[in-house]
Order: structure tokens, then C-alpha cells, then sequence
């Protein structure tokens, strides 16, 4: 049987298909995938529904002392304080136990929030695309198949503007160390690359999870800030402690994404969480 062809992340049917496997994981972070699968269990029993690896480690393009290790774990309940203080201190661990890694994050929610209607083209896209089986029963068939249009535009990056308060309080509050800083570019960077990529999607007509590739499909539509977005991509991948770029980004990108992002595609549906302050 031949391959299918993939263009622009999509099939022959112009849906995204899902990107990554376990057979893609390089060999220096094998251990570090396998290491997450034997601690998991142990973390959450019974309640362990499924568990996935996302990010550049499933692609096959993470690289050594530089790419985190990402994580979703799927409950069959509603997760605790508890059990995310436990998937913090297992990414801790694994990130002092492995070198090749530089930090990670595990995701938690339960079975019925993944599936809900709320987060069919959100969290269900994530899962379904972006994530790779690890343990437990995959909820990829139980999905439905995306295109990239503007509606899984709107549920995926259509909340800019309320996380933006939120991420100026956190530069505000940083101490301007390395320490402290670097991890805020590293995360605003990427958030920005991926929020301008997915307002252009649907003209674009296709996925990529690579940040150069997102900058560059953004910048062909709005070149006056393409410039700034290519930069952000570099800064997604190689992080920088500097105020000034975090600052750049609260009050001069971030503001221009979140208005054109609603102008264009509307805001996103809100969450329980969303209330909370």
C-alpha cells in the first residue's frame, strides 16, 4: 500500500492529519518518553484514562538541551489541585533525571471535558491532531475530522485578548533575571507565532506546527508585522531573557492579534475557567 500524500498538513480530503508518532521519537529522547509512560500510572491508578506526548519529541524534530517535554493525561474524572501538583513535580523529575530536555508541562482534564461539545474544536482538535498515544484508549476515533477553518481558528487561539491582562501582570511581576524571564519569552513566542498563524489558517489552507513555517504563512498576508512574528518564531526556539521583547509583545502585538483575531474570526466560546480571576 502507498503512503497517502500529505500537503500542507492536510489529506487528499483537505483534513489535517494527525501529526507525530512513537516512531518518530529520536533516539536520545526515548528514555525520556518511555520514563513518562512507567511514572503515569503510578501518578493517578485506576482514574488514568489515556496519556499522550505532544510537541516536537512525537514530530521528531526535538533537539537536545533545548526542547521540553509536553504531556497530556486524560482522567476519568475531574482533576485536582492534587493531581497537577503531581504532574508538575513528574516533569521536575524528568527534566533533572534527563538532560536533553529543558523543562515540559503536563496538561490534565477528564475524559468528559475532552469530548464535550464545549471543546470539540479545541481540546478535541488538540488530542485528535497534535497528540500522540502514549497509554490507555486513544480518543482520536471518538472526534470528529477537522479542516482548517475559521471556526477551529475562533476555539483555538479566539481568547488572546483575555489571557493578555494576565500575561502583563506576569512580565510585571517577573524579577528580570534569566531565570525568570526566559521561560515567559519562550512561552508568550510561541503562544503569538502559533495565535498569528492560526488567523491566517484558513486562507492558507493547511497545518504546520513549525514555528518558522507559521511565521512565514502569517507574514505572506500581513508583511508590515511579519517581521515582528518571524522574530517571535526565532525566540520560540531559541529564548531570550529580555524584558523589552515581553513588553513589545503585552502592548504592541498581542493588542493588533486580539483585535484582528476578533474582527476577523470572532471570540472564542468562554470557559468555566475563564470567570476566574
Amino acid at each position: 500500500m502507498t503512503e497517502a500524500v500529505v500537503s500542507r498538513g492536510l489529506d487528499a480530503l483537505g483534513y489535517i492529519v494527525r501529526e507525530g508518532s512513537l516512531a518518530r521519537v529520536t533516539h536520545d529522547f526515548q528514555p525520556v518518553v518511555a520514563a513518562a509512560r512507567e511514572r503515569i500510572p503510578g501518578l493517578f491508578g485506576a482514574r488514568l484514562h489515556s496519556a499522550y506526548v505532544n510537541g516536537s519529541i512525537p514530530r521528531g524534530t526535538a533537539r537536545v538541551g533545548r526542547s521540553d517535554v509536553d504531556l497530556l493525561v486524560v482522567l476519568r474524572d475531574e482533576p485536582t489541585e492534587a493531581d497537577r501538583a503531581a504532574g508538575r513535580a513528574m516533569i521536575r523529575t524528568l527534566d533533572a533525571q534527563f538532560p536533553q530536555i529543558d523543562g515540559g508541562g503536563t496538561l490534565l482534564f477528564s475524559r468528559a471535558r475532552m469530548l464535550s461539545d464545549l471543546e470539540r474544536h479545541d481540546l478535541g482538535f488538540f488530542v485528535a491532531c497534535l497528540c500522540t498515544p502514549l497509554l490507555g484508549e486513544d480518543l482520536g476515533p471518538d472526534l470528529p475530522r477537522y479542516r482548517p477553518d475559521a471556526l477551529l481558528a475562533r476555539e483555538t487561539n479566539g481568547d488572546l485578548a483575555l489571557f493578555l491582562p494576565r500575561r502583563r501582570e506576569r512580565v510585571a511581576s517577573a524579577d528580570g533575571s534569566e531565570a525568570s524571564l526566559r521561560p515567559l519569552v519562550r512561552f508568550m513566542s510561541r503562544h503569538l507565532v502559533r495565535t498569528a498563524f492560526t488567523l491566517v489558517m484558513p486562507r492558507w489552507n493547511g497545518w504546520t506546527s513549525d514555528l518558522h513555517e507559521m511565521a512565514a504563512a502569517f507574514a505572506a498576508y500581513h508583511p508590515a508585522r511579519g517581521v515582528q512574528v518571524r522574530a517571535a518564531a526565532l525566540l520560540g526556539y531559541e529564548p531570550r531573557g529580555d524584558r523589552a521583547v515581553l513588553s513589545s509583545y503585552v502592548d504592541d502585538l498581542g493588542p493588533w492579534l486580539a483585535g484582528e483575531y476578533a474582527r476577523v474570526h470572532g471570540v472564542k466560546a468562554r470557559r468555566p475557567e475563564d470567570a476566574q480571576p
